[in-house]
């Protein structure tokens, strides 16, 4: 048995700031579901709770009385394992369960976790718990960046913070820093915790390579805008190019022109655009193309993971050149938590890095981040390699 006041600690503070996230919400907020791609926060407050109930307490805790049996249908999101679920596309129109029944979901496993890590803890189950925090964070971020997509879709561009800084400039040279070839080691090799997807440490290979000490600029960014290049189709992809002509794409997301100036929805708002922050909101496609624009490329997420104690990093996740495949002898785990992440390794591109939204004690410099190729509510940015 271990001791388990670090893990209880840090279990608490964890559920607390996800309701910190919600606090500003006006409770219309908590149901909208824009597109398939954000999800209410009332879903993602019951998911997050759902987890430590489904995989925790009925399985791990004989005293456990289960909140309501409907709500692993409601809240289960893609474990076929554990049963049926509501659509995703379908989670906006969940008018029941309540927010206020939502919270007193969240209660009650909360307060029933407190008694059963009390009594102390196997390692394995440990790691569960680890686990369950580690995914209550993931969705800290995507809940945030919901937010921001729910209310920067409302007409009235609604202002969720007043003081949430979204925009923060790297106020130093831009500078190529040279990263020697060799065979390096990637993945995760310390005790903390990690995500079965970045274990296995394993040699690469990096032939000599440069890569920009800074992100690419809202400033330069709209350089590439006003050169036409979202109009000129050898900068991009084939599917790229559809998806800017199906979407007409002109402008990162949130952008708007206005009497002729930019502006940018943020947390705090409609504001004119920060000219000196990193660019965000940007597809895969957007960053390959303005890396041809600029005759670079994208770093792989090897030569990123290298390069990356050498520059400063966090403010936005970073497209890599890398699609999302499994390290050599990649194993997924027994059960439902097998589908956690193997099965996710197709068709999409890994970021590297984490961003303003990421909580704390989440972020490292092995985190694989996966996105497909069209996506942008994330706060997603570019650097730049050659």
């Amino acid at each position: 048995m271990v001791l388990t006041g670090q893990i209880t600690n840090f279990f608490l503070e964890t559920r607390r700031h996800t309701e910190a996230i919600c606090q500003p919400l006006e409770i219309e907020d908590y149901v909208v579901q824009p597109i398939i791609d954000v999800s209410p926060p009332k879903w993602h407050l019951g998911h997050t709770t759902w987890f430590f109930e489904e995989f925790i307490l009925k399985k791990h805790f004989a005293y456990y009385k289960c909140f309501d049996s409907n709500f692993s249908f409601v809240f289960n999101s893609y474990y076929e394992t554990v049963g049926k679920r509501v659509i995703r596309a379908d989670r906006g129109n969940l008018s029941r369960p309540s927010v206020a029944k939502v919270y007193e979901y969240r209660e009650h496993v909360t307060e029933n976790m407190k008694v059963f890590l009390d009594k102390g803890l196997t390692r394995e189950i440990e790691e569960l718990v680890e686990i369950g925090i580690h995914h209550e964070k993931q969705h800290q971020e995507l809940l945030l960046t919901d937010i921001k997509y729910i209310l920067g879709n409302n007409p009235l561009l609604p202002i969720f913070s007043a003081t949430y800084k979204e925009h923060i400039p790297d106020n130093y040279k831009q500078e190529w820093l040279q990263i020697a070839e060799g065979i390096y080691s990637i993945g995760h090799n310390s005790g903390d915790f990690c995500y079965d997807n970045e274990l296995g440490v394993h040699k690469v290979y990096l032939q000599p390579f440069n890569i920009s000490n800074k992100l690419v600029t809202n400033l330069e960014y709209l350089a590439f805008m006003e050169d036409n290049g979202y109009k000129k189709f050898n900068l991009w992809h084939a599917e790229g190019w559809d998806w800017v002509k199906q979407n007409q794409i002109n402008a990162p997301l949130y952008w708007h022109l206005i009497d002729g100036e930019w502006h940018n929805y943020t947390l705090n708002g409609l504001q004119n655009v920060d000219w000196a922050a990193p660019v965000t909101h940007i597809s895969y496609f957007e960053a390959y193309a303005y890396a041809q624009w600029k005759n670079c490329r994208l770093p792989t997420e090897f030569e990123w993971e290298i390069a990356s104690q050498n520059f400063n990093w966090g403010k936005r996740w970073e497209w890599t050149e890398s699609g999302y495949l499994p390290y050599p002898n990649y194993k997924k785990a027994a059960g439902a938590l097998g589908e956690y992440n193997g099965k996710f390794m197709v068709n999409q591109k890994v970021l590297r890095g984490s961003s303003i939204a990421t909580p704390s004690k989440h972020a490292r410099h092995t985190y694989r981040n996966f996105f497909p190729t069209n996506l942008r509510w994330q706060f997603t940015g570019i650097r730049l390699a050659k």
